[in-house]
């Protein structure tokens, strides 16, 4: 493994058979100009794969979380999910090509991940993007946060949470 900026990543042009992106292009901001990175380090034949997130991406839950920063940290409330705006086969084959890719395969599944506790709750949090903004709370925000998370998953009965995801391959 290597660590570096995926647009200045030095490698030699078509050098892989496939490339993949699992749940990561939407943290760049010129996602654009990522895939074309990308795109660029795929050999004649190979394939790329990019994950997004779909629509509703751990709700009902998520409201609860984010409810829950708003009262305590509203500065940290989110103003919008990065993975937002490729959350549906339109915008992330739209992006492919703005990113220079014409054709690809584009497939929204539907899924679901199961919590079958508060406990598995917290965990699906710090183990998300979630985790980023419980990075930057004080112990008191914190308790606060994870009490009401917590207490909405044990009263409503919730035991899963949306993990629906939109899938892109493209063969050069």
């Amino acid at each position: 493994f290597r660590i570096g900026d995926l647009l200045d990543m030095h490698l030699s042009d078509s050098q892989f058979d496939a490339v993949i992106c699992v749940f990561g292009i939407f943290f760049i901001p010129d996602m654009p100009a990522a895939v074309r990175a990308l795109w660029h380090a795929v050999r004649p034949g190979g394939k790329l794969a990019v994950t997004a997130w779909g629509p509703r991406f751990f709700e009902p839950a998520a409201t609860a979380f984010w409810n829950g920063v708003r009262e305590v940290k509203p500065d940290l409330y989110k103003g919008f999910n990065p993975w937002d705006r490729i959350s549906d086969p339109a915008s992330l084959r739209a992006l492919l090509r703005e990113g220079g890719i014409e054709r690809a395969q584009v497939i929204a599944e539907a899924g679901t991940h199961l919590i079958p506790s508060a406990n598995a709750w917290w965990s699906a949090v710090l183990g998300s993007g979630f985790r980023g903004t419980v990075d930057q709370l004080d112990d008191t925000a914190l308790k606060h946060i994870y009490e009401a998370n917590v207490s909405y998953i044990q009263g409503s009965g919730t035991s899963s949470v949306e993990a629906n995801v939109i899938y892109a391959i493209a063969q050069k």
